[in-house]
């Protein structure tokens, strides 16, 4: 969870007809584990994870679609998504083929679709030491981080009732970087912030 929300990003491609300040890499990792948590569900028979990870991945789609559409350097998006699709190729192809066991492909996928769920959510630490030097949480977004607590949080809360060690584990990341980011906010107050509570005093 990073940066700005991508329904954000969406809108400010369509308003300035341009990519500028829009990270790419996000759109196709999100993509990838969307695709991972299709497959873990699909494989478990899980209709909750199905549909979730169906409509997510679907909007990561549009997202990459519209990068493209208003990206001037389409040659290097459809490398990253060419890559992307390959080892997606790659993965499937190991899972499906070499994994005959049912139990131990499920195993191993889950195990795949954890550890990447847990890089993408302490990936923003970079942002974290970022707003700790600076003393600024310009770069953070309070409504993404409310978001990601209650989502974690949900799915943590999910993986237990099922007893899924994959769900709950890999969520919990989230429900941790979120509090951080809380209490960032709460140390250095975005500027609209401190303008308000220096207007009330």
């Amino acid at each position: 969870m990073r940066g700005l929300h991508p329904c954000s990003d969406l809108r400010h491609m369509r308003m300035t007809r341009s990519v500028d300040n829009v990270q790419f890499l996000p759109f196709l990792t999100t993509e990838v584990n969307n695709l991972g948590w299709l497959s873990y569900g699909a494989l478990k028979g899980d209709g909750i994870l199905i549909v979730v990870n169906t409509v997510g991945a679907a909007l990561q789609t549009l997202y990459i679609l519209a990068y493209l559409h208003y990206c001037p350097r389409k040659r290097v998006v459809l490398l990253q998504t060419a890559t992307l699709l390959g080892v997606l190729l790659l993965g499937y192809s190991y899972f499906w083929l070499l994994v005959p066991n049912l139990e131990a492909r499920l195993q191993q996928l889950g195990l795949f679709c954890s550890v990447f769920t847990i890089s993408m959510y302490l990936s923003p630490l970079a942002d974290l030491a970022k707003v700790i030097q600076t003393k600024s949480t310009q770069c953070l977004s309070y409504p993404l981080t409310i978001a990601t607590l209650l989502t974690s949080a949900s799915w943590c809360l999910y993986g237990f009732r099922l007893r899924d060690p994959y769900i709950m584990v890999s969520n919990f990341p989230g429900i941790v970087t979120s509090f951080i980011r809380f209490w960032l906010f709460w140390k250095y107050p975005q500027e609209q912030d401190r303008n308000y509570w220096l207007l009330q005093t």
